[in-house]
């Protein structure tokens, strides 16, 4: 199979790694990809956003599956261009993506699903915004209704920050809080069967002891120890399968990855949102306990025939990712900087830790940073606290002048 995947971060970099070991794949391409993705496969340049030039693509490279990591191209209806072309496609239609690019479509799903989530107002006015502020109280939840690429959202005591959150947003959604902890629970859906993955759990802020601003995310962990161990098969009966038979039910079947991100109260499981692709950082983590084949799962769920396809297997090992992020990050990072010991970890830590690059180019021979968060250190160990000590040995070998990363990445779960 030839496989076709469109993006250029740590999300793409773990699904590239992946489908280039499986003996199914016999071609990899990936568009328009970073320094670290063109270890495992070709590069093409591509913009991500724009349908017909990756339906291009993919037919000129005689793709046999195309696989659209980012939310931006599947909310512009990137998927739905390549299906056009006559392409199988990883990923939901433009309309079905709406499940992530707007929260207000979100809890209408939600609501006519029976799902169980926040209560929640949808505002577009000063005096809409007061009263939704005023009705919750602190701690206030303020969510961008569009994409805003997972830091669209404010969570704070202040009441002034959570109103100058919420009036620079066209339109936003305010929400009671959900207190306990957070789970990411991906699935894979053709649009009837859903196959869900392993949990994770991700760390959204940026310092140790979840202090400092929100993040796309600078580290994750997967198997959850503490968590109920029926708690997939609950989420998947009400939550998972719900939301996917009520969007066939409203004409707009989503098929590819169903992203749900919980909250697990003193009131039981509630949806904080759904994300319509694998998240960044947990699909590192993952992907990285996957026994199964990646290519042919993707498969069967762009062709429909999920129904038939065998059960997932798993490694009993864990997984533990570190993001690595530039100086100033979530603010302006800076970028350019050169990035040393990538090949000291491939010689001393592999195959038990890599690194998945994120933001990178490479320059003359030499990789720079390019982006916010540049890399995640993915290691594997018989538990946890393994796992999280080979992911910081081979973060250490690593040096990108005034970088950051998190020291306590599931150092609670793992006894720590």
């Amino acid at each position: 199979m030839k496989v076709l995947v469109i993006g250029g971060g740590a999300r793409e970099h773990a699904l590239c790694r992946s489908l280039s070991l499986d003996p199914d794949v016999t071609a990899l391409y990936c568009a328009p990809g970073n320094a670290g993705i063109a270890e495992v496969a070709e590069l093409h340049p591509v913009d991500a956003l724009d349908g017909d030039a990756v339906a291009r693509l993919a037919t000129g490279l005689g793709a046999e599956l195309v696989v659209v990591g980012p939310e931006a191209p599947l909310v512009a209806g990137v998927a739905d261009a390549v299906r056009a072309a006559g392409i199988p496609c990883f990923g939901p239609s433009g309309e079905a993506a709406q499940l992530e690019g707007s929260k207000a479509f979100a809890k209408d799903v939600m609501a006519g699903a029976g799902v169980p989530t926040a209560r929640s107002y949808v505002c577009t006015t000063p005096a809409e915004i007061d009263e939704a502020l005023d009705a919750f109280g602190a701690p206030y939840v303020v969510k961008d209704d569009g994409l805003a690429a997972g830091k669209g959202v404010v969570v704070t005591d202040d009441l002034a920050a959570a109103r100058d959150h919420a009036l620079s947003c066209d339109r936003v959604v305010i929400e009671e809080f959900l207190d306990g902890p957070e789970v990411s629970l991906f699935a894979i859906t053709d649009g009837t069967t859903v196959l869900p993955l392993q949990p994770a759990q991700d760390f959204k802020r940026a310092l140790d002891g979840d202090e400092g601003p929100n993040t796309g995310g600078m580290g994750a962990y997967s198997p959850l120890p503490w968590a109920d161990p029926k708690l997939v098969d609950e989420v998947l009966e009400s939550v998972l399968q719900p939301t996917v038979d009520e969007l066939r039910r409203r004409g707009t079947p989503f098929s590819g990855l169903l992203y749900a991100g919980l909250a697990i109260t003193s009131r039981g499981v509630r949806v904080i949102e759904f994300n319509a692709r694998f998240g960044d950082p947990e699909t590192q983590v993952v992907l990285a306990r996957l026994r199964t084949p990646l290519a042919g799962v993707l498969l069967a769920s762009a062709n429909g025939t999920l129904d038939v396809f065998p059960s997932l297997a798993w490694r009993d090992d864990a997984a533990v990712t570190v993001v690595i992020a530039s100086h100033n990050y979530p603010d302006t990072p800076r970028t350019g900087d050169p990035i040393d010991g990538l090949a000291d970890v491939a010689a001393q830590d592999g195959p038990d830790a890599y690194v998945l690059h994120a933001g990178t180019r490479a320059e003359g021979g030499a990789v720079l940073s390019a982006g916010g968060r540049v890399l995640s250190v993915t290691a594997t160990g018989k538990d946890l606290a393994a796992a999280r000590e080979r992911a910081y040995t081979a973060l250490g070998r690593i040096r990108l002048d005034g970088s950051q990363h998190r020291t306590d990445i599931a150092l609670k779960a793992a006894g720590g």
